[in-house]
Parts: structure tokens; C-alpha cells; sequence
């Protein structure tokens, strides 16, 4: 499984944000490392987030929920989570309209953890 570091996840948003506009910058260090690391938790020595698709809503709703960037925390969230789960294997399609409601629905409260996760468990389970 490829993981996300920091590094990478800088370069995408900064690529981002170039291409999209908007500030560049980091508002909260902390909440960008705990993000990107919180797939990767364990408890008693067992994984808490064992699948790529897991990990994939793990990271993309803890990048929208802790906003750690000054600006594009869902454009970035949503991408790479969607980037995660591509280069994994995980092959999953996407309306504009349901990328725009995914992330301003984390962004909102609206969507929780468990409903990001099941919405991508069937969006690929239709992908196959």
C-alpha cells in the first residue's frame, strides 16, 4: 500500500492551490500530521482503519474536519483521498455534484466518518 506522507501531501496542495486559487498555507502543523497519520492508528496492536478504504475516508475526512490548511482544506481532503484510494487500487467515480455534497457535508457535520466510509464502500462496489 502506498502511503501519503506530509511531503506529499504539500505538494498536492500546493498544487492545488495554484491551480484552483486561494491562501497557501499550513494554520495548524499538529492537525496536518494527525491527519495524514490517523489511518495508520493501531489499538492493542490491531489496525483501526484495516482497509484502503478505510484509510482513504480516515485521511480524507480528518483533512476536512481538522482544516489545517489557511485555505482549500476540502478541495485537498477530497483529492486526496480520492487520489489515495486511485493509486491503491480502489478505482471510484465521482459526479462533481457528489464531490461538492461529500465535502461540504463533512465540512458541515453532515457527514460522519461511518457515512463517508459506507458511501464509498457501495460507490465501489457499483464500480466493479
Amino acid at each position: 500500500m502506498i502511503k501519503f506522507t506530509k511531503e506529499r501531501v504539500l505538494l498536492i496542495y500546493k498544487y492545488i492551490i495554484t491551480e484552483t486559487g486561494g491562501s497557501f498555507g499550513i494554520r495548524d502543523e499538529g492537525l496536518l500530521e494527525s491527519a495524514i497519520e490517523a489511518p495508520y492508528q493501531t489499538f492493542d496492536e490491531k489496525e483501526l482503519y484495516p482497509t484502503k478504504i478505510e484509510k482513504g475516508a480516515r485521511l480524507g475526512f480528518d483533512l476536512i474536519k481538522n482544516h489545517p490548511f489557511v485555505d482549500g482544506n476540502k478541495r485537498i481532503g477530497f483529492h486526496i483521498m480520492h487520489t489515495f484510494l486511485d493509486i491503491n487500487g480502489i478505482k471510484i467515480d465521482f459526479s462533481d455534484v457528489e464531490i461538492e455534497n461529500i465535502a461540504l457535508g463533512i465540512a458541515s457535520g453532515d457527514i460522519s466518518y461511518e457515512k463517508l466510509k459506507e458511501t464509498l464502500i457501495e460507490k465501489h462496489k457499483n464500480n466493479l
